[in-house]
Order: C-alpha cells, then structure tokens, then sequence
C-alpha cells in the first residue's frame, strides 16, 4: 500500500520556523520526485517546491525562495520541508505528493498537515 504521510505542522509566530517530513511508503522511493504543495481556504493549491529523483535537483515558488529549503533522506525515504521566516500568508494545509522520475505529474498523495502562521 502506498503511503505519503506529513507531520511537523502545527501554530507558529511569524518569523519562525518549522520543519514537515513526508514520508513515503509502498512504492521505489529514489524513483519517484517528491514535491509538497498548500492550499489555504478559498484558495487554490499551491505548488511549493519539488525535489526530483533523477539528479536531486530541487525547484521552489518564487513566493518561497530563500526561506524554504527542501531536502531528502533517500535512507528514511523521507522528504523534508524547512521552513524559516514564516508569513502569515504561509498559512495553509500542506501535502506532499510523488512523481515517477521528474517533478510533473503527481501519482500519489498524503493527507496533509495544517501549518498557521500568527501575526
């Protein structure tokens, strides 16, 4: 059974930081891309940033540049998504999901972690 499951949400001031995992389960962990997005209400999803299998190299929102850092554990298959300098406007539910090879076209999805940024 393939599984992607988040964890390290939670309520932080702006300005700080946190740190989601993603971890993957069921299917080749190094041939797939990871990538994690958001959706805040009313709002569409939001890609955030990837990192692809093929060669490691990683991608971001221009929105998140410079504060976001994604980074993976092929060891753990874990992904995670550190995140310093926190906006409220970072405030969202974000996912992970995974890719075959590039970060394109998502195969699978996990369930989400609320992450709130207060003022």
């Amino acid at each position: 059974e393939v599984q992607l499951v988040e964890s390290g949400g939670g309520l932080v001031q702006a300005g700080g930081s946190l740190r989601l995992s993603c971890a993957a389960s069921g299917f080749t962990f190094d041939d797939y891309a990871i990538g994690w997005f958001r959706q805040a209400p009313g709002k569409e999803r939001e890609g955030v940033s990837c990192i692809s299998s093929s060669d490691g190299s990683t991608y971001y929102a221009d929105s998140v540049k410079g504060r976001f850092t994604i980074s993976s554990d092929n060891a753990k298959n874990t992904v995670y998504l550190q995140m310093n300098s926190l906006k409220p406007e970072d405030t969202a539910v974000y996912y992970c999901a995974a890719a075959p090879g590039s970060c394109y076209l998502y195969d699978y999805w996990g369930q989400g972690t609320q992450v709130t940024v207060s003022s």
